[in-house]
Parts: C-alpha cells; structure tokens; sequence
C-alpha cells in the first residue's frame, strides 16, 4: 500500500500564495496579446480593403467626370463594405468606417489618363479596449494608434477610351 505524503504545516497555502504572484501576470499578458490581435487584424482588414480598390480603379475607365465619380464611389463602397454596392443595412467591414474616411488620388499623367491611383484610409485611430488614458483620463498615457493604410498601383488603361 501506498502511503500519502503528508505536506508540512508550514507549506500549507503556497500554491495560493504562487497563484496571487503569477495570475495578474498573466491576465496581462493575454490582455496585451488580444489587443495587438485586434490591431493587426483592423489594419489588415484596411490594407486589403484599399488594395482591392486600387486594384478595381486600375481597370476603370476615368475619361469622363461622370464616369470618374461613379467609379471613384464605387471604390469607397468597396474600402468601406467590401461590395460595390451596398445595401443600405449593410455593416462597415471595420468599426467607424465610412466613405468620407478614404481618400482616392491619382499621380502623373491626365486626369483621363493617369500613371498611378492611390487609395487611403484616413482619420481612422484603434483605440484599444483598456486604455490606460482613458483608465486615468490623463491623454498623454492614450495606447490609441493612427491607422492609415494606402494602396498604389499602376493605371492600366494607357490608351483613351472614345
């Protein structure tokens, strides 16, 4: 038979003592982990959505005012839903986001005709869910970053459209 150790009255309470040490710790290791979680997944997400609106701008045709401001539109809507034409109760693919936060610009050439489109994701901030500013409404301790992912790319149409 087996006998069980009995353990000293002097040892008694040490894991409790050990768990009070390591358990903050390690609730702020994961806190930090999920948050920088969230930060690169809303900065991907941007990225992605302004890489497949210059990548739909390339292939637009630009020739016309009309024709420039339906495809510029059409590209916000793709930044900002994912779709060229949202619904109207259609969420945001990212939190706060909306068309008048990208700004879509075009480099060299005509205005028919440009050499590059540009698409950028501006006046959005990630704010994380424990701010330490916020905690001690003191600004200088915020944790908030600017986001402003772009996307350029090369205009494709070289010659114009009639």
């Amino acid at each position: 038979m087996t006998r069980r150790r009995q353990t000293p009255r002097a040892a008694r309470g040490i894991q409790m003592v050990e768990l009070a040490i390591c358990m903050p710790i390690l609730l702020l290791l994961f806190a930090v982990t999920s948050e920088l979680g969230r930060l690169y997944f809303m900065n991907t997400t941007l990225a992605k959505g302004t890489r497949l609106a210059a990548r739909y701008l390339t292939t637009a045709p630009l020739n016309t005012n009309d024709n420039a401001a339906l495809h510029y539109a059409n590209a916000k809507n793709l930044v900002v839903y994912g779709k060229i034409a949202p619904a109207g109760t259609d969420p945001p693919i990212v939190a706060w986001l909306s068309v008048s936060n990208v700004a879509i610009t075009t480099q060299g050439g005509t205005a028919s005709l440009p050499q590059f489109v540009t698409v950028q994701v501006t006046g959005m901030v990630f704010t994380p869910m424990l701010n330490l500013g916020d905690m001690l409404e003191n600004p200088n301790f915020s944790l908030s970053v600017p986001l402003s992912p772009s996307t350029t790319m090369r205009y494709l149409i070289t010659q114009p459209l009639n």
